[in-house]
């Protein structure tokens, strides 16, 4: 039976001959991830049921990276448990204050997520790592405690969405744009329980920062997951990282899929998301009105990268931040904030007048460094822009690349790059 690379991937960790969309089936996990936030509800849970101890060790990931370093007591207290319970299971993969990093640019630098992975995290963006060919996805914290116990979690086999990519990105366009565009296209529940598959030749032109970038905003599609054919891209960024050997799953070319959308990425423009869903977008040359703001938030799980990073730099380097804007930037890594900071960005960074953070998830989810007050408005790499999200929920907040991030915390309001 013909399979699409997610099937491919559910269909071997469940130990069956193939699977179709609909099945329910349970299968063998290479990775269950938490945070701060979700791993204290999983632990309560773990030990409410009587388990006696973790499936294996080395293949749970807690990384400490919503609250800390801690902003309050019920933070503090939060880290304190997940720390207990990684000490008492010797959990390998613990990451906590001056260790962690945002937990899905962490993974992947690690190579603790490689191809052919069937990997769960108790945080929606867990998506993100199907840019490395792996199928990724978001749970509660109750079926992260059963999957620490078991190694095993449920899943009801999702169809497919085949976007072909063909094309070359313009300069100054990424791979924000390209997922803005596509969410923007098809909506935040165009993709409802669906696997993103990404494939074709213009794959070869997307680098895996791009690629990661765009799976992690598979969910604001409404998306299972995202997923990328594996290339020499893939093989590239993982050789390196890999401490065990990996399993690549191609898409039968007979694959049945709900629906192929074809996307040219040559004609990609820059595109923001504008209040108060990732769906409702436009071009940068479809803005007609001047749109001033009070923050601009280069960083994330989406964006936080080292080439985010090049990309904001080369065009803040000499000049400064708008007067009354605050401008915050926060890599994703300790391993990413010191390449900034041996590359000279951090210097731009703060010679720009930004504030260049230690790696967090804080702003994006209004948690802290950066919370939104009543009428303020935010232009951010982030991925999400619901009422709220980063503060007041009068606030605004408009979702674009880096490059259109640094562009505007220059000039005050929304404005593309000048080419």
């Amino acid at each position: 039976m013909p399979m699409t690379m997610s099937q491919k991937i559910l269909a071997k960790k469940s130990g069956l001959e193939s699977v179709s969309a609909g099945q329910l089936i349970m299968a063998k996990l290479d990775m269950v991830l938490g945070n701060d936030i979700t791993s204290p509800v999983a632990i309560g849970e773990f030990e409410k049921a009587g388990f006696g101890g973790v499936f294996n060790k080395e293949k749970i990931s807690l990384v400490m990276d919503h609250f800390t370093p801690n902003k309050d007591i019920k933070a503090a207290q939060q880290c304190k448990r997940c720390r207990e319970f990684a000490g008492a299971h010797e959990i390998v993969n613990f990451y906590d204050t001056g260790e962690m990093g945002i937990e899905h640019c962490l993974l992947p630098e690690k190579g603790l997520v490689l191809p052919g992975d069937l990997v769960i995290g108790a945080d929606s963006h867990t998506c993100t790592y199907g840019a490395l060919g792996a199928f990724s996805t978001g749970v509660g914290s109750t079926d992260m405690a059963v999957a620490m116990a078991t190694g095993e979690a449920w899943f009801k086999v999702p169809a497919s969405i085949r976007f072909n990519l063909t094309g070359k990105l313009q300069k100054n366009i990424s791979g924000k744009d390209v997922i803005l565009h596509i969410i923007g296209m098809i909506g935040v529940d165009g993709a409802l329980y669906q696997s993103m598959e990404f494939g074709g030749e213009g794959l070869k032109n997307l680098t895996i920062d791009d690629r990661l970038c765009m799976a992690n905003m598979a969910i604001e599609a409404g998306g299972k997951n995202g997923i990328f054919e594996v290339d020499e891209v893939t093989l590239d960024y993982v050789k390196d990282k890999a401490t065990r050997d990996f399993e690549v799953f191609a898409p039968d070319e007979n694959a049945e899929y709900a629906r192929v959308i074809d996307i040219n990425l040559s004609e990609i423009k820059s595109t923001i998301s504008f209040p108060h869903l990732p769906e409702n977008t436009k071009t940068i040359d479809e803005i007609t009105e001047e749109i001033k703001l009070d923050q601009v938030v280069i960083g994330s799980c989406t964006n936080g990268r080292i080439s985010d990073m090049k990309a904001a730099a080369a065009i803040l380097k000499g000049k400064k931040v708008k007067k009354g804007l605050r401008c915050i930037i926060f890599p994703g890594t300790q391993k990413i904030f010191l390449e900034c900071m041996q590359l000279g960005y951090a210097e731009t960074f703060v010679e720009a007048g930004c504030v260049f953070s230690t790696p967090t998830c804080g702003p994006c989810l209004g948690g802290h460094m950066g919370i939104l007050a009543k009428g303020e408005r935010a232009l951010a790499t982030t991925n999400r822009n619901f009422v709220g999200r980063m503060g007041h929920p009068e606030s605004e907040v408009y979702l674009c690349s880096p490059e259109v991030a640094a562009a505007s915390a220059v000039k005050g309001f929304i404005t593309g790059v000048d080419n």
